[in-house]
């Protein structure tokens, strides 16, 4: 668990420097993200539209994949545009690294997507909070099972670029908190969000990441913009690394989440008029996208071909629209370099961001399921956390052995046990212990 040392012959091979003399091979990071089993139950998750609602749209497992594509993109083009003597050439990722953070980017996300979110935050209010970047740090390194107390093992530089947000939960949740709700039926989604953050638990582990840098670049890295009263404080800077992966990310929302609402006519041709008005004809020329008409003919029209190629031109003309900028105030390559896109790409894709949010994600039929599932996490979370040594499942049992004396632990452990779950595992767990006749003895879990 190390930093990789600025050798480019050997990170070109994909090598990560263990201590002074050992080489292991990062292709391992990669590997083990895929065969987790918080990988697989990607597969069963809601990215955007709820699971079962149709057969096309992403779950949070081709979400995944995608952006981990994109980023391997946008790694591959700087290096191809670059000559060799840049500052920041020498750092780049290698293709399974930024693979390994991409595909670890979404892990910690509970079901019902942030609906979930919002009901676990609420429900571990008094106890530490919850936030599904920081379940992922979490889950990499110490809840999944692949090494006993280490989670996957994944490397120190690995786990910075899983570390979206530097700071506690402790640290940005807002001073003053809502009025509890009377009832959970009340819970307000805007009241409930939860601040981006790592988890207050796994302040040794970030301690651990952040060792190699000076005190100078820590106490920058770790600084937050304080808001007003009654909001949250949030971090300022990410990783090289980090930054990469959520480029990668923002695209992938930004194209492919426009792309399953078109296909489920959620989004129609005079929706275009609007995200039109973002795209720079200069831009749009020269990335090789055409016109604003021939795009939203490409889109909109009968053939799937079409679209898809056009989904595909977009997607690469982001990638192309890459920069690498510096990060004034740092000393470590690794901080001080940051990717980003260049203005009008950035105003295009923030246009088709907020287009989706406001057709898909904040669409009445859209919020009553991320409602429901909100109340079903809590209502597990009340349930399972009553008397969690009857009705956890045997292997949280151990766990909670070890979390006897500890404050708020016990409760952690029932957190960790519901953000892992399935969309489908939850509903039937739901139903298995408040729906009369739903659940069997011989059902498996």
């Amino acid at each position: 668990r190390s930093y990789p040392q600025p050798e480019p012959q050997r990170l070109e091979q994909g090598w990560v420097k263990i201590g002074w003399k050992r080489w292991v091979s990062i292709e391992r990071e990669s590997t083990r993200v895929i065969h987790s089993s918080a990988f697989r139950r990607l597969q069963a998750k809601t990215q955007v539209l709820g699971i079962g609602e149709g057969d096309f749209h992403r779950t949070r497992l081709t979400h995944s994949m995608e952006v981990a594509q994109i980023a391997r993109g946008i790694v591959r083009m700087f290096k191809e545009k670059a000559s060799g003597s840049e500052s920041w050439y020498q750092w780049l990722p290698g293709q399974n690294l930024i693979e390994a953070i991409a595909l670890c980017h979404d892990l910690g996300h509970p079901p019902f997507g942030h609906g979930g979110e919002v009901a676990l935050n609420f429900a571990m209010r008094e106890a530490g909070g919850f936030e599904g970047n920081g379940q992922t740090l979490r889950l990499v390194s110490s809840l999944e099972a692949h090494t006993e107390g280490h989670g996957l093992d994944l490397t120190r530089r690995t786990l910075l670029g899983v570390l979206k947000y530097p700071a506690p939960y402790e640290r940005v949740v807002k001073s003053t908190l809502p009025d509890w709700p009377i009832s959970t039926i009340q819970l307000k989604r805007d009241d409930w969000k939860p601040p981006k953050c790592f988890l207050g638990t796994e302040l040794n582990l970030v301690e651990w990441i952040m060792d190699p840098f000076d005190i100078n670049d820590r106490e920058l890295f770790t600084s937050c913009q304080t808001a007003d009263q009654g909001k949250h404080s949030k971090t300022l800077y990410i990783a090289f690394d980090t930054s990469i992966m959520e480029l990668a990310d923002d695209i992938a929302y930004g194209v492919h989440d426009f792309e399953d609402a078109i296909a489920l006519r959620m989004v129609v041709r005079e929706d275009w008029q609007e995200v039109a008005s973002f795209l720079d004809p200069a831009w749009a020329t020269e990335r090789g996208l055409g016109s604003s008409e021939e795009v939203e003919a490409a889109l909109f029209g009968s053939s799937a071909a079409s679209r898809k190629q056009a989904i595909g031109g977009l997607v690469n003309a982001f990638i192309i629209s890459a920069s690498v900028r510096v990060q004034e105030g740092f000393s470590h390559p690794l901080l001080n370099h940051r990717a980003e896109l260049e203005p009008a790409a950035t105003r295009f894709l923030d246009g088709l961001k907020d287009l989706v949010v406001r057709r898909v994600i904040r669409n009445p039929q859209v919020q009553t399921l991320e409602y429901r599932g909100q109340q079903i996490v809590v209502r597990l979370f009340e349930a399972l956390q009553s008397d969690p040594e009857r009705l956890l499942k045997e292997s949280f049992q151990e766990q909670l052995k070890r979390a006897a004396g500890v404050p708020n632990a016990r409760m952690r452990v029932v957190c960790d046990y519901i953000a892992g779950m399935t969309d489908g595992y939850a509903t039937r767990m739901f139903e298995r212990l408040f729906i009369p006749r739903q659940g069997q003895f011989s059902d498996r879990f």
